[in-house]
């Protein structure tokens, strides 16, 4: 009986592991809060993963310590394929060169499914600003400091900043603000010169002629603003501070699922109206294979520490 009972549960074990993935319904790990571009991007992406592969795929919102927390519980998670996250240039990217102590290592611990989308940092300030041009600005700040915003010390927005400083040889003094928001609020006001930010937190205010673009921190002009040019284009080659979001499973997650998922969400990214609705949240669809957004991961991880290093920023 001991034996019939022993070869049952081997049995029920072989059959579990032969199901086709996903035999279960698929969490999505969303490391900021509800509303917010990576939430609603995991969204699309939860709904059309629901749609093609038969199981729901439910996103779960684990946000905190700007992003780093719903990353780590991510990272710890099973490698089965049934935690997945969303992959964003804080905590992958920028996070392991601030952090002395990091739950997690963002090469080590992931294995990256597809690169989503793409959204450049734009340099702006208030319309009602003297600073007209690029070198406007370059020209006041090299004969005295200027202040700008951030929407806070560590963010892509201080440290894009911080990399057209060393580029530049411009003199800035950083005045971190709690979120995007509060930063622009600033600069709309008047009472601070600049600032950085992702086309998304600033698209509506240039549109409604209250904020003034100076460049696009991207190879590419943007096709949002074709009008404005790159900062690389108005004489810093090669300048680029790209915001962006992917999709990740934790390591070791068994290469048929990975596959399998890339394929789905690469289908997904195809369909016109994913597209339209990512076009419609500032972000330009990509998209790529596994290994391709594994290189851009430890590209992105290089680039950040040395801009890191270079600032001297510190958050701990």
């Amino acid at each position: 009986m001991r034996l019939v009972c022993a070869a049952l549960a081997l049995w029920l074990t072989a059959s579990a592991f032969a199901q086709p993935y996903p035999a279960k319904p698929v969490r999505i790990i969303s490391p900021f809060p509800p509303g917010q571009a990576t939430d609603i991007m995991a969204r699309l992406v939860a709904d059309n993963l629901t749609q093609s592969l038969g199981q729901p795929f439910l996103v779960e919102n684990r946000g905190g310590a700007g992003g780093m927390l719903g990353t780590e519980v991510a990272a710890k998670a099973a490698p089965d394929g049934y935690t997945l996250v969303m992959g964003t240039i804080g905590p992958l990217a920028i996070s392991p060169a601030l952090y002395s102590k990091l739950g997690y290592d963002p090469v080590r611990d992931f294995a990256p499914i597809s690169n989503l989308g793409l959204t450049p940092q734009t340099l702006v300030v208030s319309t009602a600003s003297d600073l007209k041009t690029l070198k406007d600005f370059v020209e006041r700040a090299r004969s005295k400091p200027l202040d700008y915003a951030s929407s806070g010390n560590g963010s892509a927005s201080h440290l894009a900043m911080e990399m057209f400083r060393s580029a530049s040889g411009v003199q800035l003094n950083h005045i971190p603000f709690k979120g995007s928001s509060d930063a622009q609020t600033q600069v709309l006001a008047g009472r601070v010169e600049v600032m950085f930010d992702a086309i998304p937190g600033v698209a509506a205010q240039i549109k409604a002629g209250k904020l003034r673009a100076l460049g696009i921190a991207s190879l590419e002009r943007s096709p949002f603003f074709p009008d404005v040019p790159t900062i690389a284009e108005q004489g810093y080659p090669g300048f680029a501070a790209v915001g962006w979001i992917g999709l990740a499973a934790p390591a070791r997650t068994p290469e048929a699922i990975l596959d399998r998922l890339n394929a789905e969400v690469r289908r997904a990214i195809a369909k016109p109206e994913v597209k339209e609705r990512l076009y419609s949240l500032s972000f330009l669809p990509v998209g790529d294979a596994r290994d391709e957004f594994a290189a851009f991961i430890r590209e992105e991880v290089a680039k950040w520490a040395k801009v890191v290093k270079e600032s001297g920023a510190k958050v701990d």
